[in-house]
């Protein structure tokens, strides 16, 4: 991520730069995104949930019928182009549709249910620029179809909740809510609607226009007047129908016996339309308990699949926002692991040495040692000043003459004696001198 969060203003004109909110990912942060990854990996994969890579193009009625039309994300926030043949692509906004796209195009209906998958990569959202927030930023997605038992969103819960503390963030709350269903949301919406039409002066614009096409929206909204409104609304799971409502117990007794911290929200409605009655987040806090902002967030979406089929088929998922991970490992000083510095430099003299040196690199690839080089100087001390701020154990030196002869001169760099081998045993000398140390 970038150093600075310089996003706000317009781009020099006489600069080619990453396009505003998009930004390089630097050697010292791909760390980072390698260690999220592999933790993800390796604790999804041990829960039985299988990698899949959808494209980054997809239709872009595919993310207008399932990330749904009244969403802040297809108004106002995707990258969407026309291509030379006339179809409409769009840059994707998050993975959920691609996989449900998937998994009916690639036929695992058919396959032992629940199907269960997970995703690592960027996702793109015209969002306004501002610290912490990105238009290309990267998720971890867990996604589950093919089960409406409660215990498959928990087990999302969990796998979020192990991978996390497994990064070394440790204070974790879990936020849940349940919206309910289609037929128990629907005298819910009347009673919100009643309720938000005495308080539609103080909405704001957007709010406004919610209101009339898609009131469930306004409970997700940010602007700080319209929360305020928003907590005296009526909760809708005082509202669920008998069979919501028992599966929400369900999930609570689920995690009360796994032992999870967590809260109801009676706000909390995720700001995508496809849910339905379990959603959640997994929110960071401070040793003093106070919320720093949400790492994951996700939730039940049994009638997703159905929009693009006619197939019913219950299912439930999540995302983790990689940048917003990264940023809380950084503010606590979880380092993502040491990257490995090399022990050895190899120094050479003329032309013959560089080709030997390249083909040696190799053995000691092979060999799993780490080498270093400088195969553009020809300097040999420049080389062996470079090999003094790598700090490695030991240098290689071939020379025009070394190189006749097929030999190469070891030095220790802690203490300046040198050694000469056969060039083919010099890989398993350093070995031998390497396990000493």
């Amino acid at each position: 991520m970038p150093a600075s969060d310089n996003m706000t203003g317009k781009q020099a004109s006489n600069k080619i730069q990453a396009p505003q909110g998009m930004f390089d990912i630097l050697p010292e942060d791909q760390p980072f995104y390698k260690k999220i990854y592999g933790t993800g990996e390796k604790i999804s994969s041990f829960y039985g949930f299988k990698e899949i890579t959808p494209p980054i193009l997809e239709s872009t009625e595919l993310f207008e019928k399932g990330t749904g039309e009244t969403t802040e994300i297809v108004e106002k926030q995707m990258y969407s182009l026309k291509t030379k043949g006339g179809d409409s692509l769009t840059m994707r906004p998050e993975f959920t549709p691609s996989l449900a796209r998937a998994y009916l195009e690639q036929g695992m209906i058919s396959l032992p249910q629940p199907v269960k998958m997970f995703s690592f990569g960027p996702v793109f959202r015209h969002e306004k620029p501002q610290a912490g927030r990105y238009r290309q930023f990267h998720q971890f997605n867990l996604e589950a179809f093919g089960s409406k038992r409660p215990i498959v969103e928990v087990e999302i819960i969990y796998v979020f909740y192990n991978i996390l503390q497994a990064l070394g963030i440790k204070k974790l709350i879990i936020e849940l809510n349940s919206i309910g269903d289609k037929e128990c949301i629907g005298d819910y919406k009347k009673l919100l609607v009643r309720y938000l039409k005495k308080n539609e002066s103080h909405l704001c614009s957007d709010c406004k226009r919610r209101l009339k096409i898609n009131p469930l929206r306004i409970m997700d909204c940010k602007q700080e007047r319209c929360k305020q409104i928003v907590l005296g609304a009526p909760q809708i799971i005082d509202h669920l129908c008998k069979e919501c409502h028992n599966h929400f117990k369900k999930v609570l007794e689920f995690l009360d016996e796994l032992g999870l911290p967590y809260s109801l929200n009676p706000c909390l409605v995720r700001g995508l339309d496809y849910y339905t009655r379990t959603v959640f987040e997994i929110i960071a806090e401070d040793e003093l308990g106070r919320r720093l902002g949400s790492l994951v967030g996700g939730g039940r979406y049994d009638d997703l699949v159905k929009l693009f089929s006619r197939k019913s088929v219950p299912a439930c998922g999540g995302a983790g926002g990689v940048e917003r991970i990264i940023a809380i490992m950084k503010e606590r000083n979880l380092n993502p692991g040491e990257t490995p510095e090399p022990r050895v430099f190899l120094a050479q003299l003329g032309d013959a040495a560089k080709i030997k040196s390249l083909k040696l690199m190799e053995d000691f690839r092979k060999a799993g040692i780490l080498v270093a080089e400088s195969f553009d100087r020809d300097s040999l001390s420049a080389q062996l000043k470079n090999a003094d701020k790598l700090k490695v154990l030991y240098s290689l030196i071939i020379g025009e003459e070394e190189a006749s002869r097929d030999m190469i001169i070891i030095r220790d760099m802690i203490n300046g004696r040198q050694t000469s081998v056969k060039t083919d045993k010099v890989v398993g000398e350093l070995k031998k001198k390497l396990k000493q140390q």
